[in-house]
């Protein structure tokens, strides 16, 4: 089953040319790397497939249906900046969760802070860099949804805070369900994907499972990545 569809998709800001004829299908079940350089379109497709952003033209579908109130029932979405206020407690985005998400998983939430010994009453303003992704990644990945949508999850982070997000990716998005990954940090994630998507000047250039592109290039696919994208 397809979980997303983009047909044709094209973004243009004024003179600019974000996103050009993008054509893809995600299939149920995948965990998938959104790779490319700064600037090419990442972040510009993740939007419109969010509802944030409209196209120029051509569309999109998630699970059959146009972005929109029904799409983010099924749509769990990490932004790349954090967007909760310094003042708030970890229990307050616990809450405001709750309260937004029909589909949030309290108990889910609280068992992976109580595996992180992070005291629920601690302020945002006081917590670390890699703290702050934690929280948020926990938060997002105990939705019950069917595509989780991480816009640079990876961010920022030390290498052992890198291994433990992977790790809550990879052992807490529901069955079924998809994830896309979106970041420029490919030797990090690489393992966990099942396909990448290759995006430059804001034009799809490779959609592939990883397995078949390794095997058929002998190289990893941040050397891939590299060979095809260099300056």
């Amino acid at each position: 089953m397809t979980i997303l569809e983009c047909k044709n998709l094209c973004k243009n800001y004024d003179e600019k040319v974000a996103l050009k004829n993008v054509n893809l299908k995600i299939e149920n079940g995948k965990i998938i790397g959104l790779l490319g350089k700064n600037g090419s379109g990442k972040t510009t497709l993740i939007k419109i497939v969010n509802d944030l952003l409209t196209p120029t033209s051509g569309k999109v579908l998630i699970d059959g249906n146009k972005p929109g109130i029904k799409s983010k029932e099924l749509i769990s979405y990490l932004p790349e900046r954090t967007y909760f206020s310094a003042e708030m407690k970890v229990i307050d985005t616990i809450k405001y969760f709750e309260d937004f998400y029909n589909n949030f998983n309290k108990e889910k939430a609280l068992k992976l802070l109580k595996d992180l010994d992070l005291d629920i009453n601690m302020k945002i303003s006081k917590m670390s860099k890699g703290m702050r992704e934690k929280l948020q990644l926990i938060l997002v990945m105990s939705r019950n949804a069917k595509l989780y949508i991480l816009d640079e999850p990876l961010g920022g982070v030390d290498p052992a805070t890198r291994d433990y997000i992977l790790d809550t990716i990879l052992t807490n998005f529901c069955e079924g369900a998809s994830v896309i990954i979106s970041t420029h940090l490919i030797s990090d994630i690489e393992r966990i994907l099942d396909e990448v998507i290759f995006i430059d000047n804001g034009e799809v250039k490779l959609h592939e499972a990883t397995d078949e592109l390794r095997e058929k290039e002998k190289s990893s696919i941040d050397e891939i990545f590299r060979r095809m994208f260099k300056c």
